[in-house]
Order: structure tokens, then sequence, then C-alpha cells
């Protein structure tokens, strides 16, 4: 047995950390476990159990590190669970903290960074959106935002989905007549928009509204999403009353309009807790060694929507420890709000809303309800989740099935556990984007979907061989470079391509140069007519054939390549809209955000600027003499 000690310095405060291994003749199981026992005191720390291949097998973390492993050391008295995990323990490593809370923490962090057999995984971790209302402009903009908050302004949520967002915006539009536009497009209008048609929009951009009339509903819209909605109402309708009163009829069914709005998105948030101001609700249910957590979002007394999350369970362990390992994961890059309700009550609670206030800067409470408003709110959640692993475990048995009659036709030795399937989106060449989608036994894994903006510059306009031949060497490079002994769940069982034997072939070639040629691909080509249902199957080295026209798995290969097919497009479009919107002026060295919009503002357009006299572009406040120069050159030497 080896020990070393190592300095280390994180995020997570550790000033040290001793990390022992043991050699491969050394034994396993409760008497390896022991052996490190000397080495140990009562320090707090994070421990790694891993097995004969140093494969970690479990993360864990402990007040007394001494302690803990002791109690895995014992022969007995272990679930079956923990049972199965020691006996494949073949070394340990250890990492010692100053606090429990940062060995909480570190824990949490390696996890999610090794994703160990035997502990709790969240396996869809993404940011939520939110309504962000901008500062720092005259008429302020609200959009709907997703990821940091590098924006000056006023952030409103999280919602539980885009969707969520969607509506809400689109009836706050109707009730706040606040603008969406970007301020470069803002700047350049010289006429109101579609939206100011049709009542979604003031029109600040062309003197429609003033300033301060403006001010007051942007004001409006920030109390409603504070949950400070009922002076809004009362306002609305004694304005309504009151153009009523005075004949102005249109003017009064534009108001009642603007109250209809506001009620419909209130009714949409279906449950909006009178004590509950602030609080993230979260319910978990297991069945069939299954898990699902709903998760619902209360902040300013209103329901801003519910997701659920399907965490993989660490091969049997008990709700309790589901909910922590939950806990420490879903907080782990998002804020946490003031109160936690939980369904399962959680060992340490003390220790983790301590973290979780650490991490939030304020203090973070967490309950287990039993009565009262928030226990309904629980039992709410509970109920959704029920339901949606219910659903989920039905999906499971037909998914299987699906996948059983893939491995069939395909000639596969096993269902595949990971199918990846491209598609590329392009127009004549432009905006070229690969797109990847992922499915398996749980269905489609939109977290690990991934994008590819198609950048060889030796590719031939329209070459979709090229293309998806640089979206499979880029895919595999990465892959052979972060995984190169296959032991992660990332590696493909099976290929599916858009294409038909030409495409096959080249990503074939492509696979056999990366020395990755076990990994069996099929093309799907549209066969005759192109129509669906005569969809024919390219193997590399094998003839083309054709499934039933209706056989369930060429529905379900269908629902495959549509899924990829819309994944590309969306990519696509995002690629060339962004393309669009762009000017040459975001090209000139020293032309920020502020100088375009007073070049804009001054000139009315790029293209007016791009047709500027030297004498002209000095003339405009904020650019120097010798900015003007340079942008009077960077449109006149480009001829």
């Amino acid at each position: 047995m080896i020990g070393t000690r190592v300095s280390l310095q994180p995020k997570t405060g550790i000033t040290s950390a001793q990390m022992t291994d043991q050699t491969a003749s050394s034994p396993t199981g409760h008497t390896c476990i022991q052996s490190y026992l000397p080495l140990l005191d009562g320090s707090p720390g994070v421990y790694r159990m891993l097995d004969s291949q140093a494969r970690v097998l479990y993360v864990g973390k402990a007040r007394n590190l001494k302690k803990r492993v002791a109690n895995y050391a014992k022969p007995t008295g272990h679930s079956a669970r923990i049972a199965r995990m020691i006996s494949e323990t073949a070394s340990m490593m250890f990492l010692t903290t100053r606090t429990e809370t940062e060995a909480l923490l570190l824990e949490q962090n390696l996890i999610k960074q090794l994703r160990p057999h035997y502990n709790i995984l969240l396996r869809d971790d993404k940011s939520f959106p939110q309504i962000l209302i901008t500062t720092g402009h005259p008429f302020p903009q609200i959009a709907k935002h997703r990821g940091a908050k590098r924006e000056d302004g006023a952030y409103f949520g999280p919602f539980a989905s885009a969707g969520a967002v969607n509506r809400t915006l689109n009836q706050l539009q109707k009730v706040f007549l606040l603008r969406n536009c970007t301020d470069t497009v803002f700047d350049s209008r010289t006429r109101p928009c579609l939206l100011y048609q049709i009542k979604r929009c003031s029109a600040p951009c062309v003197g429609k509204i003033g300033q301060e009339d403006y001010a007051g509903a942007v004001r409006d819209a920030q109390r409603f999403l504070a949950g400070k909605s009922t002076g809004i109402q009362e306002r609305l309708a004694a304005q309504m009353q009151a153009a009523s009163d005075g004949l102005e009829y249109e003017r009064a069914a534009a108001l009642r309009d603007r109250i209809r709005a506001l009620t419909q998105v209130q009714s949409v948030q279906a449950v909006n807790p009178r004590s509950v101001a602030e609080a993230d609700v979260i319910a978990l249910h297991m069945d069939g060694g299954q898990a699902c957590v709903q998760v619902f979002f209360i902040r300013a007394n209103q329901n801003w929507g519910n997701r659920d999350y399907y965490p993989r369970t660490g091969s049997g362990a008990a709700p309790e420890e589901v909910m922590r390992g939950f806990l420490g994961q879903f907080y782990e890059n998002k804020q946490p709000p003031r109160l936690l309700l939980l369904s399962h009550d959680i060992e340490d609670r003390d220790l983790m809303a301590a973290a979780l206030g650490e991490k939030a800067g304020r203090r973070v409470g967490i309950a287990v309800p039993r009565r009262g408003e928030k226990y309904e709110l629980v039992a709410s959640a509970l109920r959704n989740a029920r339901e949606s692993l219910g659903r989920r475990l039905a999906e499971t048995v037909a998914q299987g099935k699906l996948l059983a009659g893939l491995a069939e036709a395909f000639d596969l030795p096993a269902p595949p556990r990971r199918i990846e399937v491209y598609d590329n989106s392009h127009i004549q060449g432009a905006h070229a984007v690969g797109g990847m989608i992922v499915a398996g036994p749980e269905g489609f894994l939109k977290s690990q979907y991934r994008k590819f903006n198609i950048r060889g510059d030796d590719l031939t306009p329209g070459d979709d061989f090229g293309m998806m031949q640089e979206v499979l060497t880029r895919r595999f490079q990465r892959l052979l470079k972060a995984d190169p002994d296959r032991a992660g769940e990332t590696w493909p069982d099976l290929l599916l391509i858009d294409g038909g034997a030409g495409q096959v072939s080249a990503v074939a070639r492509s696979m056999a140069d990366l020395g990755v040629s076990d990994i069996p691909m099929v093309g799907v080509a549209k066969g005759i007519d192109r129509d669906a249902g005569k969809e024919e199957f390219h193997r590399p080295g094998r003839r083309p054939f054709a499934l039933r026209h209706n056989d369930p798995v060429l529905y379900f290969i269908q629902r495959l390549r549509d899924e990829a097919h819309r994944f590309a497009i969306g990519t696509h479009r995002a690629k060339r809209a962004r393309a669009m919107g762009l000017t040459p002026l975001e090209e000139i060295p020293g032309v920020g955000t502020a100088r375009k919009r007073a070049l804009l503002a001054h000139f009315g357009s790029a293209k007016a600027v791009s047709r500027a006299g030297l004498a002209d572009l000095k003339a405009v406040e904020g650019i120097s003499d010798s900015l003007a120069e340079t942008i009077y050159g960077f449109f006149h030497d480009q001829g």
C-alpha cells in the first residue's frame, strides 16, 4: 500500500488532500477497506471507492472519515446495494477538507465529474429560462433569457420550460405593450412593426409613446412579475371605465383586452399559493427501481411551472439518499430559492441547508411539511411525480420492445443502449450545420444532443458526403480523446445516418482511419419516390434492404430520423438568422454596442454608414477622428 499526500487549492477551499492507493495484487472487499483504517483520522472529507480497473464505484462525504470507512469495513449489516459495492472495491482515495460543508460541495462536484456507478446521478441539468427586462436604454426590452446573467436588467423566474416563458411573454406583451426587439432593430425602425398593428407593442421606436409613459408600463410589468398584480388590475379597470364614460369605446376595448390577458396569465399558472412567496417544491416517487423527481417553481406567490427528472438511482438506493443526491447536483449550477419543500427528509438536512445557503449568499430553509398549504403543494407535486413515472415505465416497456426489434432487423448482438442519429442541414452549402441526436431505452436523451458548425474550407458547397465525414470525424476524435478505453456511457452501440450508400461509405472510411470500425452503422435512405414507408437501409459491404411497410420498427426509425432532421433544421435556421441579423459594423475594430447604436441613430442604417464621408463620420457623437478614419477605411478599402 502506498500513501501520498498532495497539496490542492480548489474552489471548495480545500487546503490539503490525502490520496491512498493499492497495488493490483491487494485484496478486495472488507479486507481492502479495513487496511486503510490505520491511515485515517477523524477529519471531514470525501472518499472514493474504486474497482480493480481503477474505475470509480462510489463517491461519498464524511464528517469523520475514519468512522465512515470503519462502517464499510464491517462484514455484515449492509443493504444488498452497499454489499455489492463493498465486494467490488479494490482501492480507495481520500480528500480531507476543513469542514463538512466543504466536503459536501466537493462530493457533488466529483459525482458530476466522475459519474460513479453506485451514486445517484442527475442526467438533465440544463439551466432554466427566465424573463429579462433590460436596463440602460430609454425604452427597456422584455425578452426570454437563458444562461449567465451578464446583461444588466431585472431577471424573473426560473420558468420550468421555454414554452412556459413564451406563453407568459405572449400575454405580458398584450398587457404592458413592451418591446421585444433588439436594440439594433429598435434603432433602425422608421415605422411601426406588425406587433404594434396587432396591439402587442406600444411602438416606442417611432415615438408612439413617451418615455415617461413607457417607464410606467415597465414598472407595472416588474410589479406583476414580482407578484404585485392587484393594483395593476384595479388601475386598468378604472382606466377602462373612464374611457367608457368618456365614449372612448375603442380605448376601453383595448384596456378590456389587456385585463383579459392579465387574467389569462394568472389562470395558466394553476397553483398560486398565498402563504409561500418563494420556494421549490420537490417530490420523489420510486417504483420498479426507477425514480421520478417533480419540481415546482414558486416565485412571488406564483407558480412558474414544473418539470420532472429521472435520476439514476445508484442500483437500489433508498428514497432519502435519492433525494439528497438530487438536491446536491440540482443546485450545483443553479441559484437555490429561500425555501425547499420536500416530500422526503434527507440525512444531514441542516448541513445541506448550510451548503446551499453558502452558495446563495443568504439563508436557505429546507422543510418536509405535514399539514397546511405547504403540504398540499408537496402532495400535488408527489401526485405529478407518480403519474409521470407511471407513464415513463409504460413507455420504457414499449421502447425495450422496439430496441429488441431494431437489433433483430440490423443483426446487432444485443438491443442498443445508445443510438446516435446524424443529419446535416444547409442551403446550397451556406450556413451548414450537422446535428446529432441520441436515443436509448428511456427515449430521446435531449441533454446529449450536439450540433456541429461545419467548417471544412476544402468542401464543395453542398457536398453532403464530405459534411457527414467531417461531423463523424470530429465526434469520434473527441470521443477517443475523452474516453479511449470506452469505459463510459457515451460510446454508441449503433449509428444511424440520414443518407444512402454514399454517405455510409464516406463515414465508414473516416471511422476506419480513426481505428473505430466495430460500431454498427446504418444509412437511412428515402427509397423509391422519396416516400415515407419506402425507406432503404444501407450497411457497409452489404446489400440494401427494406422493412415491411407496417413494421413498428420502421415507424421507430422514422421517428429517430425525423427528430434528427428537426434538430438539424432548427440549428441551421438559428445560425442563418444570426448571420442575417449581423451588420458589417460588428466587424470593425473599436466599434462596440454603444458606438454602433450611435452610428445607426445618426445615419439610419449600416448601408448609409458605409456610404458616409469621412467628415460626416467625424460628426457622430462618440466617434473620434481616428475611429472615423478606421470606419471609412474599412468600407472603402473593401472596394
